[in-house]
């Protein structure tokens, strides 16, 4: 295939932009109504929008219609890029990211002047200084803007998937640090723990309750502070449906949804997504898949997606199929300032993204990331679920407000999190390397001075309710944090500058609690024997009066947590999940099981990305105006 011939020889002078002028060739062409128009106009004046996007985002006309309607404008030719062969050595003078960023790619060259195909000619100047060049010396012509990140992600793909993979600097990624070929070394480890056992097996026990003991004093206090705050700490701001007045400016949020092999949710996801109230102009929604996902490439393919809704397939690089690589790859196809994180199986109220544009309006600079909360809209399916929406709960509802209003480092929830896009490129993004992104990105940010804070918003999620899939779920999450821990752990000094030492402390009783917590509970079990009067396996060994401390601490433990989830349901408005509570001491020996899991993997399979199935569960949902 050969390009086209050119029909412009010499550069010709734009006329002065006219914006005003826009409007009423649509309406001269009869592409949009006069009332139509009136409402684009004012839609501008509270946006600041080009009046071409605010149509197309309401679905009144197509982005063809109105380039060639800005062709009419402006006298500039318009181009298809699709027939043409690009010149990837124009393309190298800059990387993939100015391109996308401005829009814009290099189509040929006319003598000592560039030929430049943008969708947005009002941005010549600037793109103009990026190549440290002047108008004067750039052609313009314009392309549809679909085509132009089409283009660039087909010649610049090695550089933009690569980038995907490694976009967070070394010393703070995982990337190299876990090696699978030291399989070998788990059993090892194991091998010693039992030789150790056999040889002072009382000595051995006794220590084990100890460690258990430490890790889950670390995890009462960290959650008995948080409960503490919670309730001592004035109510949240409630969340209003009405966005305030001037001089608020409404942010371009772009919104990323990550799916993979979604056949059952990916159609359901589009219908409630639709639901959003924020205004379509200033919406981007990115559906990222892999593009060896024919699954959910056909199941897209059947439904109609709105304008401010767009696809992108994410290209295979060096064998790595996690979120956080889909996430990185899609964020520089982002026109937003602020970038949010949905999943697949997500049901966000329809206002959120307003409360989004409020709640940063008003924070205050250090302010970067906005967590909300998650929940379950499929609790009544069985007891694994009712008890899944009792612990999510007790920790978006209870203990992370708590935590938050400490000013501790706070762990984000993978989804519902919103970033100020400055903050989150500086800090590289997402580790495509960590199963459990979320936790290590809020780290980062802490560790940059940032501060992230809880927004009084829910989304719904469907709770993984059968005890498999639920133990591959959580077992990839310990083992993200394990992963996380040991990466920022590594540097302890750095982390402590960095943090400071209340977040240093409240990070600490957060990863070693959960973690031994769960990898140490069979320890913990054996005091359930002394409820009985039963003797216990370390007697002798520890003083009678400490086991019993022990004993009475994990009680008070049990207790706290109950009261937690009492305030977190009635919080949630689901008060008749109460009765359940006493069953969770049943629900969590599945996290014991994930936790080995997670330990095995950690030395064998450390990136392997354990997927969860979605679009299992019959319950319908409605998510509430908040």
């Amino acid at each position: 295939m050969s390009n086209p011939p050119l029909t412009i020889e010499t550069p010709v002078a734009a006329p002065p932009p006219r914006p005003d002028q826009l409007g009423q060739i649509l309406l001269r062409r009869k592409v949009i109504s006069g009332t139509q128009l009136q409402q684009a106009v004012q839609l501008q004046e509270r946006l600041g929008l080009r009046i071409g996007d605010i149509c197309v985002s309401q679905g009144w006309t197509t982005s063809a219609e109105v380039l060639q309607a800005l062709s009419e404008q402006r006298g500039l030719q318009r181009v298809d890029l699709t027939r043409q062969i690009p010149d990837r050595r124009l393309f190298a003078a800059r990387s993939a990211r100015f391109w996308l960023r401005h829009r814009a790619v290099p189509r040929t060259r006319l003598g000592d002047r560039l030929m430049i195909a943008t969708a947005s000619p009002e941005n010549l100047d600037q793109i103009a200084s990026g190549l440290g060049c002047s108008s004067d010396d750039i052609v313009p012509v314009l392309a549809d803007e679909d085509q132009i990140t089409g283009l660039i992600a087909q010649v610049c793909q090695a550089e933009l998937a690569q980038g995907a993979s490694t976009r967070v600097a070394g010393g703070m990624s995982c990337r190299g640090r876990f090696k699978p070929r030291r399989g070998l070394l788990l059993p090892l480890f194991l091998l010693g723990l039992i030789c150790s056992a056999l040889a002072a097996p009382k000595i051995a026990f006794s220590l084990g309750c100890l460690a258990a003991f430490a890790c889950m004093m670390l995890f009462v206090i960290l959650k008995g502070a948080g409960f503490a705050a919670f309730l001592c700490s004035p109510p949240p701001e409630r969340p209003g449906s009405a966005l305030p007045a001037a001089p608020l400016r409404l942010p371009r949020i772009s919104v990323l949804v990550p799916l993979f092999r979604e056949e059952q949710i990916a159609a359901r996801l589009i219908r409630r997504l639709s639901a959003l109230t924020y205004p379509p102009a200033l919406l981007d929604v990115l559906l990222v898949l892999e593009d060896h996902d024919d699954i959910t490439r056909k199941t897209i393919a059947d439904c109609q997606l709105p304008p401010w809704m767009q696809v992108i397939e994410v290209p295979a690089y060096g064998g790595l199929t996690t979120k956080p690589r889909a996430l990185n790859y899609a964020l520089d196809f982002c026109k937003g300032e602020i970038i949010g994180v949905w999943d697949a199986e997500d049901a966000p109220a329809p206002n959120q993204l307003d409360m989004v544009a409020r709640r940063f309006h008003r924070a205050p600079p250090e302010t970067v990331c906005l967590q909300g909360v998650l929940d379950y809209y499929n609790p009544t399916t069985n007891w694994l679920s009712r008890c899944f929406s009792i612990e999510y709960a007790s920790w978006f509802r209870v203990v992370m407000p708590g935590i938050e209003r400490l000013g501790l480092v706070l762990p984000l929830g993978g989804t519902t999190m919103f970033i100020r896009r400055q903050a989150l490129e500086a800090a590289g993004g997402w580790d495509a390397h960590n199963v459990t992104e979320d936790a290590d990105l809020g780290v980062r940010l802490a560790r940059a001075g940032h501060r992230t804070e809880m927004l009084n918003t829910t989304t719904f999620e469907e709770a993984t309710f059968r005890p498999w899939p639920w133990v591959r779920q959580r077992s990839r999450w310990l083992k993200g944090f394990m992963v996380t821990y040991v990466v920022h752990m590594r540097r302890p000094g750095q982390l402590l500058r960095d943090l400071g030492w209340r977040q240093f402390l409240g990070l600490n009783a957060f990863f070693l609690g959960t973690l031994g917590h769960f990898l140490l509970a069979p320890f913990l079990w054996s005091f359930w024997l002394l409820l009985f009067s039963l003797p216990h396996p370390a007697a002798g060994q520890l003083p009678q009066s400490v086991l019993l401390t022990m004993g009475a601490a994990m009680l008070v433990f049990e207790l706290l947590a109950a009261a937690i989830a009492i305030i977190a349901v009635q919080a949630a408005e689901r008060i008749w999940l109460a009765p359940w509570i006493v069953t969770m001491p049943l629900y969590y020996p599945l996290g014991v099981l994930a936790a080995y899991k997670a330990l095995y993997e950690l030395f064998c399979r450390p990136y392997f990305w354990d997927k969860t199935t979605h679009g299992s569960s019959s319950a319908a949902v409605s998510p509430p105006q908040e």
